[in-house]
C-alpha cells in the first residue's frame, strides 16, 4: 500500500512539474493543495490520511497540538534549512522525522531590487497610467546614484544587496548588533555607528535580519520617525521586524516617501487587510523565495528527502 504525501500551499500548481517525483511514484501518492489551510482544525482534517507532508517555508505552523492530531504523519519536509514554526520536540515525541532542503539567496536579493527600483521610479503608477490612458509622466523618479543605501543586516542576502547597490554607485552603509567592520569591509560597505544613524541618514533602507526576540519590533514608531520624509523602506525579511501599525501610520501620514513590502503579519493577506489599500506602498505576496530555480531545489530535494526516508537513511534532518 502506497504512502500518501500532501504538498501544501502549491499556489501555482508547479510542485510536481519542477521536480522528478518518479523515483518515489511506486511508494508514494502525491496530493497537491493549491489553497492555504490556515485553521488548525481544517489542517488536521485535511491531513489526517497523510503519512508525509511537504510544507512551503513557514506558511503553515506545525505546533505540538497539530502534530498530535496527525497520527499517520511520519515525515515532515520543510523547504529551507531553518523553520521557526515547527515544534521539533513534539515531532520527535510523536515519531515524526523532520527534514529540510537547500534555499537560494538569489531570489530575495533580486526581489529586493525589484521593489526598490519600482518605488524609486514609480513603475506601478506610471505603467498603470500609461495602460489606462492616464497622465503622461506623473511622477519624478528618485535617483540611486550617489544616494545612501542603509542595510539592516549584512549576511548572505544583505551582502549581495550591498554589492548591487555599489554597482549602482550608491553609498552603502550597514548596521546590525553583531556586525563587524571586517564584515562590512568584505562587501565594500560602511559600518554605521548605530541604528539611529543609519535610519536618519539613509535615502533607502532595506531589512535583511533574521527574526528573533532582539529584532522583533526593531523598527517601531520612534525608529520610523527618524527616516527622512524622502526615504523609502523595503522589507523582504520578516514582517514582525517592522511594527506594522507604525508603518501604516507613516505611509498614511506621508512621513516617508514609500515602502516596498513582501512580508506581512498574516499570510496570505486577508482581503480586508489595511496593507492592501495603504498609500505609498508597493506590496508583493511574499515572492522573495518564489522562482523556478528555487522551486526546483525545494521540490527536487523534497523528493530526495522522501526517498532517503523510505530507504531508512533520512537526510538533511532538522533542526
Amino acid at each position: 500500500m502506497r504512502l500518501r504525501c500532501a504538498v501544501l500551499d502549491d499556489f501555482q500548481n508547479v510542485a510536481t512539474e519542477v521536480a522528478d517525483w518518479s523515483v518515489v511514484a511506486d511508494d508514494v501518492e502525491v496530493v497537491s493543495f493549491d489553497s492555504h489551510l490556515a485553521d488548525e482544525t481544517a489542517l488536521a482534517a485535511a491531513l489526517a490520511d497523510f503519512d508525509i507532508v511537504v510544507t512551503l517555508r513557514e506558511r503553515v505552523p506545525f505546533p505540538g497540538s497539530l502534530i498530535a492530531r496527525l497520527p499517520r504523519l511520519k515525515l515532515l519536509v520543510a523547504s529551507g534549512m531553518r523553520n521557526s514554526v515547527i515544534d521539533y520536540a513534539a515531532a520527535e515525541a510523536h515519531g515524526v522525522t523532520v527534514c529540510g532542503t537547500a534555499s537560494s539567496s538569489t531570489p530575495p536579493v533580486e526581489l529586493t531590487w525589484a521593489l526598490l527600483l519600482g518605488l524609486a521610479r514609480g513603475i506601478v503608477e506610471e505603467s498603470g497610467a500609461l495602460r489606462s490612458g492616464g497622465s503622461w509622466q506623473s511622477t519624478v523618479g528618485a535617483d540611486l546614484h550617489g544616494r545612501r543605501l542603509g542595510l539592516l543586516g549584512l549576511g548572505k542576502i544583505g551582502g549581495r544587496v550591498a554589492r548591487v547597490g555599489l554597482a549602482f554607485g550608491m553609498e552603502v552603509h550597514a548596521w546590525s548588533r553583531n556586525l563587524t567592520r571586517e564584515r562590512a569591509d568584505e562587501v565594500g560597505a560602511e559600518l554605521a555607528p548605530s541604528l539611529e544613524d543609519l535610519l536618519a541618514n539613509s535615502d533607502f533602507v532595506s531589512v535583511h535580519l533574521a527574526l528573533s526576540d532582539r529584532t522583533r519590533g526593531l523598527l517601531g514608531p520612534a525608529e520610523l520617525a527618524l527616516l527622512k520624509p524622502s526615504a523609502y523602506l523595503v522589507n523582504t525579511s520578516r514582517a514582525a521586524i517592522v511594527d506594522q501599525d507604525a508603518l501604516l501610520d507613516a505611509l498614511h501620514s506621508g512621513r516617508i516617501a514609500g515602502a516596498g513590502v513582501d512580508v506581512f503579519d498574516v499570510e496570505p493577506l486577508p482581503a480586508g487587510h489595511p496593507m492592501r489599500t495603504a498609500p505609498r506602498l508597493l506590496a508583493t505576496p511574499h515572492l522573495g523565495y518564489v522562482s523556478r530555480a528555487n522551486y526546483a531545489t525545494y521540490y527536487g530535494q523534497a523528493v530526495e528527502d522522501i526517498r532517503a526516508f523510505l530507504d531508512g537513511a533520512p537526510v538533511r534532518r532538522l533542526p
